[in-house]
């Protein structure tokens, strides 16, 4: 009778146990030192690099003199956020001729933490709810020109 509880509760840890362990994931371009040491300013030009290393992550947003190649190495236990334990960003400058200029390395430090404000974004003007926004004109809205008492309009020559 003791053997099958201690088995069960051996088991049950085990799965539990399971949920615990830390998720590895590896995301954008996996860096081939070999390829890279490759790449020499002032001889290779984008065509070369391309087909060295592939296509980049991203290029400059308005002049393309710079190509990212960006990876990062996140870490998780279960339902947990995901947290980075590392990235490196390989940026490719180019010159105004597409000849690689300089071939450089950043890390972590460029990495910025956005914390958002809430689940809404605060903007300007009026904060109403459902309910007022559906009932909110109630009674205020008048009879507005339809004959009544106060309306000077006889018809034909138009207002007095």
């Amino acid at each position: 009778m003791r053997k099958p509880f201690v088995l069960g509760l051996v088991a049950a840890l085990a799965i539990g146990a399971g949920g615990c362990s830390r998720i590895k994931q590896n995301q954008g371009y996996l860096v081939d030192e070999t390829l890279l040491s490759s790449i020499q300013p002032g001889v290779d030009n984008r065509d070369s690099v391309a087909k060295t290393l592939g296509r980049p992550t991203f290029s400059a947003q308005f002049d393309s003199g710079e190509w990212y190649y960006v990876t990062r190495n996140t870490g998780q236990f279960a339902f947990a956020k995901p947290k980075v334990e590392s990235q490196s960003i390989l940026i490719i400058s180019f010159d105004k001729g597409g000849t690689v200029a300089k071939v450089e390395r950043r890390g972590m430090d460029q990495i910025a933490s956005i914390s958002p404000e809430k689940d809404t974004t605060p903007t300007l003007g009026r904060s109403e709810g459902l309910l007022q926004e559906l009932f909110g004109n109630l009674g205020s809205v008048g009879s507005g020109g339809f004959g009544g008492p106060n309306n000077t309009n006889t018809g034909r020559d138009g207002p007095r």
